[in-house]
């Protein structure tokens, strides 16, 4: 008798994931071209740049589904097509991760565990699902329940400070958890 392959649970990431793309979704589908212009919660952004930033995120986050992820950035989609691509890519990324089989991302030429990645691209997607939704006037309020399932990831970006989101805010201590998790990652007015 010969073994089968290994079936393994798959990564609570890629479920949290699958949560943040589908709030993020919800809030892409608000965009007009009128809003292209507009400033957004990511200091110096214009929503359009903003758009091409989730394009070229969720592009790194599929490759890094494949095991490796090079750091090199494509160009956007036009700005007229870019809010359809965006829907296609977050499908795209989510069916990625879901048959990802690699324990491990190459990153820059540095292993990092596939857990860790797809907790950071659930982080990424929702927080800029948020920016595009305060940008647009969408009135979904960020989930308190996927806010505290990206607790222990916001904490561990917000201790690092590599740029990747603006320094936290103070907010009170009995701020609901998406306040919390947003302020953690440089949001306010929540």
């Amino acid at each position: 008798m010969t073994a089968g392959p290994l079936h393994t649970a798959p990564d609570p990431g890629v479920e949290l994931l699958e949560r943040a793309l589908g709030y993020a979704r919800c809030a892409l589908v608000t965009v007009t071209p009128a809003h292209l212009c507009l400033p957004t919660p990511c200091t110096h952004w214009r929503l359009a740049d903003l758009l091409a930033h989730m394009e070229d995120s969720l592009d790194a986050f599929s490759e890094g589904a494949t095991g490796s992820i090079e750091l090199r950035s494509a160009a956007p989609a036009p700005a007229q097509e870019r809010i359809r691509v965006l829907q296609d890519k977050a499908c795209q990324v989510l069916g990625a991760w879901a048959s990802a089989t690699s324990p491990l991302v190459e990153v820059g030429g540095r292993p990092v565990p596939v857990g860790t990645i797809s907790r950071l691209a659930a982080i990424e997607v929702a927080v800029h699902g948020w920016d595009v939704g305060r940008t647009t006037g969408y009135g979904e309020p960020f989930p308190d329940g996927l806010a505290e399932a990206l607790m222990p990831t916001a904490v561990a970006l917000a201790l690092e400070q590599h740029g990747e989101f603006a320094p936290p805010v103070p907010v009170g201590a009995d701020a609901r958890p998406a306040t919390r998790l947003l302020a953690l990652l440089g949001r306010s007015g929540c």
